[in-house]
């Protein structure tokens, strides 16, 4: 992560204007910061042409650093349209990549992953919520998907349905489709501002158009390492934000804080070991998603363990409701809980 493409003063400029102001509203009322993703697109930042697989994951692996160490409930929307634009990119859909890829890359539509359930039925811990029916120009999908992040009526998402025992199918969604019902949801510990909802599908028909991968089993090995990858800035960003706000207390109550097992030092030799290793696989011409798996989940411990320790360093500061500290103790417990989960993970590294 050390090397990037993202132009920084302009990314510092919008966060400042776009983010920065709303983040208190953000964890305390719900609000979700739409118009910072989409300026995003329209500065450019989510372009991917002309440029290499690599040069774009690690430009847009920085972008969602950079925006975890103010907000990482932001920073997870943004990544849910990451991941979205993953599956868009990887397609093999020519309609999809033609005439939406550059919408969702240029500011004019935002992209959502309709993947937590799939993700842990892959990993067997779940059955798929979502059926499919074959029917005369796409499919009709019925079911329920509990929680799908950074939605609204005019966003997509990606999900996969079974249509039989030996097949299933991923789907680019609309959110205004007929028959598909959005419930939001909200009332968690924090990450509240992520434009949650329940998605409710009776009946809802997606044409042939809109089909991802007719062989979703397939495409999961193609868009899962990516799907974690990008997840890992999410912890990096928070554990660098609470090393500053150690180094800000450090002469504190006469400088006590020394006497703490775990210093800045030590989480900043923790985020350079991640960094580092996320480098040499990137170096590779090809790794099993299984190596993606234990950096995410090594960052997920690491996260806990950094935002306990600024909460420690802060005392009773860090204790205060809608205080940076706790809010990113917050944040990190929802990172270990995102698909795959700590538990998730520990499970597929087990085999």
């Amino acid at each position: 992560m050390t090397k990037s493409l993202v132009e920084k003063p302009l990314l510092e400029s919008i966060i400042e204007q776009k983010l920065k102001p709303f983040v208190k509203k953000i964890d305390t009322e719900a609000y979700y910061a739409r118009d910072y993703l989409l300026e995003l697109g329209k500065e450019g930042f989510f372009r991917s042409e002309g440029k290499t697989e690599t040069e774009y994951l690690l430009k847009e692996m920085k972008l969602v650093e950079e925006t975890a160490k103010v907000c990482m409930t932001t920073a997870f929307c943004l990544w849910c349209h990451l991941a979205g634009l993953t599956y868009i990119r990887n397609t093999n859909n020519s309609t999809i990549k033609n005439r939406l890829l550059p919408l969702f890359e240029n500011g004019e539509l935002l992209a959502a992953t309709g993947l937590s359930n799939p993700m842990k039925y892959y990993a067997g811990l779940e059955k798929l919520h979502l059926c499919a029916e074959e029917t005369d120009g796409g499919y009709i999908l019925s079911g329920v998907l509990p929680a799908v992040s950074n939605l609204e009526e005019s966003h997509w998402f990606g999900t996969i349905a079974s249509v039989s025992e030996s097949k299933r199918v991923m789907f680019l969604v609309p959110c205004n489709a007929k028959g598909l019902k959005l419930k939001e949801k909200a009332g968690f510990l924090g990450v509240n501002g992520s434009a949650t909802y329940a998605c409710q599908f009776d009946q809802v028909f997606i044409p042939s158009e809109y089909v991802l991968a007719e062989n979703a089993d397939e495409f999961v090995k193609l868009i899962r390492p990516k799907f974690i990858l990008y997840q890992i800035p999410l912890g990096i960003g928070i554990m660098k934000a609470s090393t500053d706000s150690i180094h800000k207390v450090k002469s504190r109550q006469n400088g006590c804080n020394q006497f703490l097992p775990t210093q800045a030092s030590d989480i900043e030799e923790t985020i350079h070991q991640i960094e580092e290793k996320l480098e040499q696989l990137l170096k590779k011409e090809s790794f099993h998603w299984k190596e993606i798996a234990k950096i995410r989940l090594e960052t997920a411990y690491s996260t806990l363990e950094a935002t306990q320790a600024s909460m420690l360093h802060n005392g009773s500061a860090g204790y205060l409701q809608g205080c940076d500290p706790s809010r990113r103790l917050r944040e990190a417990y929802f990172f270990a809980n995102l698909t795959p989960t700590i538990k998730h993970l520990e499970k597929v590294l087990s085999n």
